[in-house]
């Protein structure tokens, strides 16, 4: 150290950094030697400046602890890491904000939001990005530092904003642990994921219903439906779209959440509808794995397929009836008819259109499913139905190809041919009382003997006069071949008197083996 022209220059006498803590000072109250009480006015925060102050503004002709001199020049080089006012309330600062906010966040609720901390030279601190995890707490009720409680006030999911808390409201004097000074100002980007209130309930918005809504889902239905659902940021957990196949469950029964249990009650087939439900009606405090979040809100956007209760019946309705209806189907008849197989949100499945023909089917056979038989029975030939099939008279909880499990199937009917038949097993019957004697009407040339050609014949002329019936649908010429068969029992081409078989108990029908 020494002296020239009156100026004392010094080595390096102290230093902040040596100390690993830096300088806490008032501005302004006489706190500090009075050059440095005017040189660190103005400074902003990350501003470096060199402060030189002559001795009469510093430690005078005494000087201080035998460390500076007196009449020393002192230089400082300063960097300023903070600044704040005991005045200074919390500061807010809107980033984003979604268009539309039908809630804001009061003091008792729940939140979920995500955060980068920062000191207000910009150092992190802390971040909840770091750890892929929202920060989760009450709001209001002492869990948070005061100024983030009153930083948090009346924002909307999905809302960003700047949060700045001044130390006094923060971690003060003390600090926190390593990364936060004492009396540090504390900078907050805060992106708000969820809220919540303990006192909540479903929250339901209806988006879409259909013009017609005869019934509505009841405890007990079997619902299909599909759905998207997201938190109240948007971001998307899971959809049934994404697996090409609708949720199946039955209602009020306790085989889904309870949001969604409670919000399934009193849906129309097609209708479509926006479910909010809070964590304790959801997965609470848990969650569902890397899935879904402790403590998150559900959003689920619903569309209804279709819905049935496990006792429904065939649904009937008459579209189209011909003024003239005298005859209609029944089981053993061989009908014509066309038809469009549709499940309830009007997606096609299966048409008659696409083939060249109309179907054929006989009745009580089982070759059509259940209610399908059910809705073709009593019609007349150019009537149209439609027809609603609960899955229990379709293809069940299987369901079959090209049709869903548990569907409810939609039919649009019409009959186009009706040829009445004969019970099963038989391949002709009487329509009233046959002749009797039987031979002698057969015998037509009066020679005692039929072949077959007398015999086919015969059966014609019954069937042309109306007094029997044939089978339908199959080979008349094979039919009769067959009966000619079975009453020529010494297979000579010809059938005699004693020959003929008695008749059943039923004279009015006549199976394989009798006429």
């Amino acid at each position: 150290m020494y002296s020239k022209n009156g100026i004392f220059f010094s080595p390096f006498f102290h230093s902040s950094h040596d100390r690993g803590k830096a300088f806490i000072s008032q501005v302004g109250l006489g706190r500090l030697i009075t050059g440095m009480d005017r040189g660190l006015l103005g400074m902003c925060v990350n501003e470096r400046r060199r402060i030189t102050v002559p001795p009469h503004l510093a430690y005078g002709s005494i000087g201080t602890g035998g460390i500076i001199p007196p009449d020393a020049v002192l230089v400082y080089d300063v960097l300023l890491l903070d600044i704040w006012h005991p005045d200074d309330k919390v500061q807010i600062r809107t980033l984003s904000k979604p268009e539309s906010c039908n809630r804001t966040t009061v003091a008792s609720d729940f939140i979920r939001y995500h955060y980068n901390g920062t000191l207000l030279s910009g150092q992190a601190f802390d971040s909840s990005y770091s750890r892929n995890s929202t920060y989760d707490t009450y709001l209001g009720q002492g869990d948070l530092i005061k100024g983030m409680d009153e930083g948090l006030l009346g924002m909307c999911v999905g809302e960003r904003r700047v949060i700045i808390v001044p130390p006094f409201l923060a971690y003060g004097e003390s600090g926190h642990g390593t990364k936060v000074p004492p009396q540090a100002t504390l900078v907050f980007e805060v992106l708000l994921a969820d809220v919540f209130n303990p006192k909540d309930d479903l929250i339901v918005h209806v988006k879409e219903v259909p013009e017609t809504c005869t019934r509505r889902t009841a405890t007990g239905d079997y619902i299909r439906y599909h759905y998207n659902g997201t938190f109240q940021d948007g971001t998307a957990f899971d959809s049934s779209y994404q697996r090409n196949s609708t949720y199946n469950t039955y209602i009020g029964m306790g085989y889904v959440i309870q949001g969604m249990d409670k919000a399934l009650h009193g849906l129309c087939m097609g209708e479509k509808r926006r479910i909010i439900i809070p964590p304790h009606m959801a997965y609470g405090e848990n969650g569902v794995g890397k899935i879904i979040p402790g403590s998150a809100v559900l959003v689920f956007d619903i569309h209804v397929i279709d819905f049935h209760n496990p006792k429904d019946p065939v649904e009937i309705k008459i579209t189209h009836k011909p003024q003239q209806c005298d005859l209609t189907s029944e089981a053993d008849d061989l009908i014509q008819y066309r038809y469009n197989c549709s499940l309830m949100d009007g997606t096609l499945l299966y048409s008659s259109d696409q083939y060249d023909s109309p179907s054929t089917t006989t009745l009580g056979t089982n070759s059509v499913i259940l209610g399908l038989e059910e809705g073709l029975s009593g019609m007349c030939v150019g009537e149209r139905r439609e027809v609603i099939i609960p899955p229990h008279w379709a293809h069940g909880e299987n369901g079959a190809a090209g049709v869903p499990k548990s569907a409810v199937l939609f039919f649009e009917l019409e009959l186009v041919d009706l040829q009445k038949g004969v019970p099963q097993g038989y391949m002709f019957v009487w329509l009233g009382d046959g002749p009797d004697p039987l031979f002698p009407a057969m015998d037509l040339n009066g020679d005692k003997k039929v072949p077959l050609e007398e015999f086919s014949d015969f059966i014609m002329l019954q069937v042309k006069e109306g007094k029997g019936r044939l089978r339908p649908g199959v080979d008349t010429d094979s039919i009769i071949k067959d009966m000619f068969n079975n009453q020529d029992v010494n297979k000579d081409g010809k059938i005699v008197e004693e020959e003929l078989k008695p008749a059943s108990e039923e004279p009015q029908q006549a199976s394989k083996d009798e006429l």
